[in-house]
């Protein structure tokens, strides 16, 4: 299997489809970087060539008991497009991968990106704060470390219903597509699982924002239970100057899953115009 070797030695997991311009898609907590289902071959049969890699602890790439804070990750990000060597780079991430995008702008100066998608991204932040009095508040962050820790099948079998916007009568995805998901997250460090909830539940982007000096796209779903819209895609179309936000109408989180047409569709028309 291809890794990329990063500067602590770390090996990260990568698919390398296609030839044409470059789209890098960086995955969701807890999942890697086969949550692209449908994204990466409909890119690449369009024409583009994309990356998918696996974050460190998670999938197939290396699980070192350290590192998952969003300034490694963004160093990961640029072992990714150093050692494939690529230029003019639209990064698509989605939920706590967007993070990545906005820490990768900030702390290496957008070297070789030509665009930005947020898809339900984390961003600009989530945690409550006197200076953040709509965030979440911290024991929601708490209550989930306690229950990974407890019983992570169990956690992620209760989580997914809010992930996907899975009601009692009804469910945009079949109970095989959310049961798929779970064997993606457990296969991840149950370290870096825990981690990782720490670092997208307390990291700080709005000073990151302004360093979105390329076109953007924002892309979030209104129902999202997991990451509510308020504070995070709205927020962060209104902070990035210029971009521009898609509302997907009454969408949960999961929107490459349960809108994977549409989002496919708006991944390509961006990436044309």
């Amino acid at each position: 299997m291809p890794f990329i070797e990063t500067r602590d030695a770390t090996r990260l997991f990568y698919k390398d489809w296609g030839s044409g311009p470059p789209v890098v898609l960086i995955h969701g907590w807890p999942l890697d970087a086969d949550m692209w289902e449908y994204q990466q071959p409909a890119l690449t049969g369009a024409g583009f060539r994309t990356i998918a890699y696996d974050r460190r602890g998670f999938g197939r790439s290396d699980q070192p008991w350290s590192g998952y804070d969003y300034d490694t990750f963004a160093d990961d990000l640029k072992a990714v497009l150093d050692s494939l060597d690529l230029q003019d780079v639209t990064l698509v991430g989605f939920s706590m991968g967007g993070g990545e995008i906005a820490r990768y702008l900030a702390r290496h100066g957008g070297a070789r990106v030509a665009r930005a998608v947020p898809v339900s991204a984390v961003t600009p932040m989530l945690a409550k704060t006197p200076d953040h009095p709509e965030g979440v508040d911290a024991s929601v962050f708490e209550g989930m470390i306690e229950g990974i820790e407890r019983d992570r099948p169990h956690f992620w079998s209760n989580f997914v219903k809010s992930f996907f916007g899975a009601g009692l009568l009804s469910s945009p995805a079949s109970s095989e597509l959310m049961a798929w998901t779970g064997m993606l997250a457990m296969r991840a460090s149950p370290k870096a699982t825990v981690d990782c909830v720490r670092a997208f539940g307390g990291t700080d982007f709005r000073a990151d924002m302004a360093a979105f000096r390329v076109p953007t796209l924002v892309i979030h779903g209104d129902a999202d239970q997991t990451v509510p819209f308020d504070i995070s895609g709205k927020a962060a179309a209104q902070a990035i100057p210029g971009a521009r936000l898609a509302i997907y109408e009454g969408a949960p989180h999961a929107i490459p899953f349960t809108h994977k047409d549409r989002l496919t569709e708006d991944l390509l028309a961006f990436l044309r115009a």
